[in-house]
């Protein structure tokens, strides 16, 4: 064979050899997109790596959700108010004759990483100086009485969302969304009447509502006792408002930040406004103990970040 010939088949064989080992070796497999911009995202990848904790379907009711009557016996059994879950169901209408249908809730995005700031009410805030990182969250979830004047260095100053129960309810500003947990029958006209701002009596003046009731949300029932039946295994009586809280806020955010749970360094669980500590105060029919320690837990698999306090 000659030289010319010999050559030219060398050549032509390395290019083959590079040929096919380059396209095993530069060959890079498409990467599954992820569903937030966070280092971590819940959800996504079994995140939630805990037994039993899983999204739930829908935290917050709509009007063409339909609560099953096995759920709504449940619910009705929390607190004294009885009724029917026909009773039930129109009270719900009428709330819905109010409110938004369907509760705007962003979506999570390739693109952005939402934060949210849990900000509970013990004490253990008091000379914290959280006050800067809770308002550097895009979400400020606060819960019942929780406030800030006065404690603005400790609690920050923002509130996207806050959380209660309707005997704690109070005036919120025009941009505050109110995120209302129902535990008897009497609350969801409770709703209606304090959403309502035609004049009641002989009075002809418009009232002026607690809320803006277009950003105004109602928790599912069904939402509130899985959390009670699957994430506390129904110790107490039913979850308190703030672990709720916290539960709604790892479905509506991408990162959460919990401040404000459990008791102070002196073991009391008072609020942070108390000028004097209530050392009766203690966690009612709500299973405080195993709360914290389920916060603790989801701390230790990197599913929350929990700021303890002082």
């Amino acid at each position: 064979m000659k030289p010319m010939v010999r050559l030219l088949l060398f050549l032509l064989s390395i290019t083959a050899i590079c040929v096919f080992w380059g396209e095993h070796t530069l060959y890079i497999a498409p990467q599954k997109q992820r569903f937030c911009a966070c280092d971590r995202c819940l959800f996504e990848n079994n995140t939630l790596a805990i037994e039993g904790l899983r999204e739930f379907p829908q935290p917050l009711l709509s009007r063409n959700y339909n609560l099953p009557e096995e759920e709504y016996n449940w619910w009705r059994r929390l607190q004294p108010g009885g009724g029917s879950i026909s009773d039930y169901r129109k009270n719900i209408e009428r709330v819905f004759q109010l409110i938004s249908d369907n509760p705007p809730l962003e979506a999570s995005s390739p693109g952005r990483c939402r934060t949210c700031a849990v900000v509970g009410n013990s004490r253990n805030l008091l000379k914290s100086h959280y006050g800067p990182l809770i308002d550097f969250q895009d979400y400020v979830i606060r819960i019942n009485r929780g406030h800030s004047k006065g404690f603005e260095a400790d609690v920050g100053n923002r509130t996207t969302h806050h959380v209660m129960y309707l005997e704690s309810a109070s005036q919120l500003d025009n941009t505050t969304r109110p995120v209302l947990f129902t535990f008897k029958m009497r609350d969801l006209p409770w709703i209606t009447r304090v959403l309502s701002t035609q004049p009641s009596g002989k009075k002809s003046i418009p009232r002026k509502s607690l809320f803006n009731k277009d950003l105004a949300m109602v928790v599912n029932p069904a939402f509130m006792r899985y959390i009670h039946q699957v994430w506390l295994q129904k110790k107490g009586a039913y979850a308190s408002t703030g672990f709720m809280a916290l539960a709604l806020a790892l479905h509506i955010c991408d990162e959460v930040h919990v401040f404000g749970f459990g008791a102070d360094s002196d073991g009391n669980w008072s609020h942070y406004w108390e000028k004097v500590p209530n050392k009766k105060v203690k966690t009612g029919g709500h299973p405080g103990n195993v709360e914290y320690e389920m916060i603790e837990e989801l701390a230790r698999h990197q599913i929350l970040k929990f700021y303890t306090g002082w």
